[in-house]
């Protein structure tokens, strides 16, 4: 039997302003006089959503922005209540939703590891038994007699994903948490996670924009988009055909400055961009390892002494692959006001298949004081007709490719050759 079950579940939400207790008498009076009101508009978060989940499954759900998977979430926790359908769950179930979810701020990092176990239903001497852990594993042993309302939101997070995972739940539930908190503490939930999923066998449900972690930790995975599930399956199916719906919205979006995150001095601006081919034609994708060339026109308003250029190359999600700059290879003087066109030559563009983005940027060389910076300047679709990253192999995994050269030898005359 499915420790969860969520069948035809539905969720609608009013949008618009709410409705004043003057308008309300009105509306009332209207409906007995039978006249028409204006009804404000309804907005289904989640739409007649089915799945099942067994004891033991790691499932991630990922989607775009409002794709209804907090939404979801929460009503798998018992927070919301559906607007139609039903949602059955069999077992306990240790929430972690948002940062300071489940936290009360007025109490002590200490008081609140015994109210969420109480919560939980666990004993109080059960929870004295892990207090020990928990906070040695939240890092917070000098504050946890100290208000949670004085934490940092990092802390916080770091107490609420203690509690959460060291108390024997049997369902957890955790939304985007992992993105927050330092590096350290990340690969401390990480490895909890892998440990919980491993060793304990418990029943995660994790949501997530990192895709890769979501490959990394899940058996199965979830794709939303506008409240429906799109596709239920393995987790690298999955993650692939988000790939490419993302890459496709993407492609499809108008390139304009808002899109693009850039801080600059205002002694330089970047008047255009393009990418050429071997015959300096324009071209709006990139061929798997076909030579091309960034066409970057800059605008000079002050002038600019010794400018040092740079091109790099990010992930959508602004995870950055490499970096080049001109200063090996330009020496230059003094910049004076004007238009200046710079050209990056690329032989055999490296990146797999995808949805890349260039990121720009100028200092000044000596002080390496940066005047220009941009990231998400332009997105780079790189396309090629014999790899498909739906459906990768295992060769094609990754960012780039290796070419290299593979040799197996006998370490000495005793072993044995291998047999056909």
């Amino acid at each position: 039997m499915a420790i969860i079950e969520v069948n035809h579940l539905t969720k609608e939400y009013h949008l618009g302003s709410l409705t004043s207790l003057k308008e309300t008498a009105l509306n009332t009076l209207r409906r007995l006089s039978f006249q028409s009101i204006k009804e404000r508009e309804r907005f289904k978060a989640l739409n007649d959503v089915n799945f099942h989940i067994e004891e033991g499954e790691v499932v991630g759900i990922i989607g775009h922005n409002g794709a209804g998977k907090s939404t979801l979430l929460k009503h798998l926790a018992n927070i919301s209540k559906p607007t139609k359908g039903e949602v059955i769950v069999r077992g306990s179930v240790a929430p972690l939703i948002e940062v300071g979810a489940g936290v009360n701020p007025e109490l002590t990092g200490r008081e609140n590891i015994f109210l969420n176990g109480a919560i939980l239903g666990i004993p109080k001497r059960i929870i004295q038994q892990k207090l020990d852990e928990i906070i040695d594993f939240s890092e917070l042993e000098q504050f946890i007699d100290t208000p949670v309302k004085r934490y940092s939101s990092g802390m916080t997070v770091k107490l609420g994903f203690s509690i959460a995972t060291s108390m024997d739940a049997d369902i957890l539930i955790i939304d985007e948490v992992l993105a927050v908190g330092d590096l350290a503490f990340q690969r401390k939930c990480f490895d909890r996670m892998e440990d919980m999923i491993n060793r304990q066998g418990r029943t995660v449900l994790l949501v997530s924009h990192n895709i890769r972690q979501v490959e990394r930790i899940c058996s199965r995975t979830i794709l939303l988009d506008h409240g429906k599930i799109i596709i239920d399956g393995s987790p690298k199916d999955v993650c692939n055909a988000f790939y490419e719906l993302s890459d496709k919205q993407i492609h499809e979006a108008k390139i304009s400055s808002k899109q693009a995150r850039i801080e600059t001095s205002g002694d330089i601006e970047l008047d255009s961009i393009e990418i050429l081919d071997i015959n300096e034609q324009p071209i709006s994708s990139i061929k798997y390892l076909q030579d091309i060339e960034f066409k970057i026109t800059y605008r000079i308003n002050k002038t600019l002494p010794e400018p040092i250029f740079g091109v790099g190359v990010h992930t959508t999600d602004f995870f950055y692959l490499t970096t080049s700059q001109s200063l090996d290879q330009l020496q230059l003087g003094k910049l004076v006001p004007g238009k200046y066109i710079l050209s990056y030559k690329v032989s055999s563009f490296p990146f797999l298949p995808g949805i890349y983005s260039l990121r720009l940027g100028v200092a000044l060389a000596g002080s390496y004081q940066p005047v220009f910076y941009s990231e998400n300047t332009l997105p780079l679709q790189v396309v090629a007709n014999d790899i498909n990253r739906a459906i990768l192999s295992p060769q094609d995994e990754g960012f780039i490719a290796l070419s290299g050269q593979w040799d197996l030898t006998p370490h000495d005359q005793n072993t044995l050759n291998f047999q056909t």
